[in-house]
């Protein structure tokens, strides 16, 4: 028996423990306490599989930053970054070179109304940098509007514009940015008892902190089309669309982010398209554009915006903006997604089995107190109590149920996102009914531990 890379279990466990001991030794991890760190080691990946240092397989529900949405080692993309590598490996973002040309086209195409002027950059946080950037210089302000329970990345400007804890440490109160309440029915702050009247009193609420903040005064209003990290939680009917409304109304440009809900993971090129009409300014992304085989991101721009650089040079760009091997990668992951219908698989796997399947699990785990989610992109909301939605694990923090449930989910051969007291649900875009099955499956024994902790 051999590992998809060709190792036999020996030669991989032998290479893990070396990797493990180097990595202790010299690697600084990110979000971590270094001291208490037991990382697992990644052995090989395939598919939806990943293999860990002692040779188990298992599932990737997490898609590792929820960014594999074409999956492991798709041969395409792996054959394709060969072939770049071979032809030409970089050249400087000045000179032209076809790998960009042909991933800018196909993003261009993809992207809604008329954004197709594409900046490329090297990954999500950059590209959330760039498009503040470009709002601010647009606009001649400098306050940027985002919401709380969100994630922008971890760059200065990235950092400050996210709505959880992790910005704490990083908010000095001298970013320009404001965050106000999104929608969030579950856990809604308006008192709401449905959707149109989480939607309607959530829209109020924005637009008051913007009269109170100063329209003129304000660049740009940065949204997740669907908040990922913080929670998959789906913007109502009409929330979208009034949101781009007031910022028409008063001269702000919409950015919506979707570096990790873009390239299928919702069942559409990207999450913006659930909102009908709903257009942005700019649009960032990254994580799916190429599953992550070489880091890539950028922005989407919009006519109006571009045009401010006609004349005037923009100030800014990255040494491996638009890097051959990582457009490279680009083009052969969209044209895998559009040739073997992956936005619709994951559509259809998310409305006939994950959605479906996780609702089930609802009925008969008293520890999850809501489903949400569409695609491959699903959380599940853990709680202690359902009446009270105490949660499994305090807002910015973790807790011995949910080590339990995620060592429980490891132990059966299931690999999760975690964040705070949810499970995230997110399989690559690949995933077929029977694995999807085979998760649902590992998820509903696991979730007896969860249960044990409620009230």
């Amino acid at each position: 028996m051999t590992l998809p890379n060709g190792l036999t279990p020996e030669t991989a466990r032998a290479a893990a423990e070396r990797a493990y001991e180097l990595d202790r030794r010299h690697v600084f991890h990110s979000w971590s306490a270094q001291a208490h760190l037991d990382p697992m080691t990644i052995s090989a990946a395939q598919g939806c599989y990943v293999w860990d240092g002692e040779g188990n397989r298992l599932l990737d529900f997490s898609s590792q930053m929820v960014n594999t949405n074409i999956g492991h080692q798709h041969p395409k993309v792996v054959a394709a970054v060969q072939e770049q590598a071979a032809k030409l490996c970089t050249v400087a973002p000045p000179h032209v070179n076809d790998a960009r040309s042909e991933a800018a086209r196909l993003i261009a195409e993809r992207t809604p109304g008329e954004l197709n002027k594409i900046f490329f950059t090297n990954g999500g946080a950059e590209a959330v940098e760039h498009a503040v950037r470009m709002a601010r210089l647009h606009t001649g302000r400098y306050k940027v509007l985002t919401r709380y329970r969100s994630y922008h990345g971890g760059t200065e400007t990235a950092i400050n514009l996210t709505g959880d804890p992790r910005r704490w440490p990083n908010d000095h109160g001298n970013s320009g940015v404001v965050h106000f309440f999104g929608p969030f029915l579950y856990r809604t702050q308006f008192h709401a008892t449905n959707e149109a009247e989480e939607a309607e009193r959530a829209l109020a609420h924005l637009e008051q902190t913007i009269v109170f903040e100063g329209p003129s005064t304000i660049a740009a209003i940065v949204l997740e089309s669907i908040p990922g990290t913080a929670g998959i939680m789906i913007p109502p009917p009409g929330y979208m669309a009034g949101v781009r409304a007031l910022c028409d109304k008063y001269g702000i440009l919409f950015i919506a982010d979707e570096v990790m809900s873009g390239f299928g993971r919702t069942g559409k090129w990207f999450a913006i398209e659930h909102f009908e009409g709903v257009v942005p300014d700019l649009l960032t992304f990254a994580k799916g554009v190429n599953s992550g085989y070489v880091p890539l991101g950028g922005v989407a721009i919009s006519p109006a915006v571009a045009a401010t650089f006609d004349d005037r040079p923009y100030p800014g760009g990255l040494t491996y903006s638009g890097h051959p091997l990582a457009t490279a990668a680009a083009v052969a992951t969209i044209n895998a997604m559009a040739d073997e219908h992956l936005i619709e698989n994951a559509a259809e796997i998310g409305d006939r089995v994950l959605g479906p399947g996780l609702r089930e699990l609802a009925e008969h785990h008293p520890s999850i107190g809501e489903v949400r989610g569409t695609g491959v992109f699903w959380a599940l909301e853990l709680v202690r109590d359902r009446a009270t939605r105490e949660p499994l694990a305090p807002y910015g923090g973790t807790s011995p149920a949910m080590t339990e449930v995620v060592a429980a989910c490891r132990a059966a051969g299931l690999l999760m996102f975690v964040n705070f007291n949810r499970l995230h649900v997110v399989p690559p875009c690949i995933v077929g009914e029977a694995e999807a099955k085979e998760g649902l499956a590992i998820l509903d024994s696991a979730l007896t531990v969860a249960d044990q902790h409620t009230s």
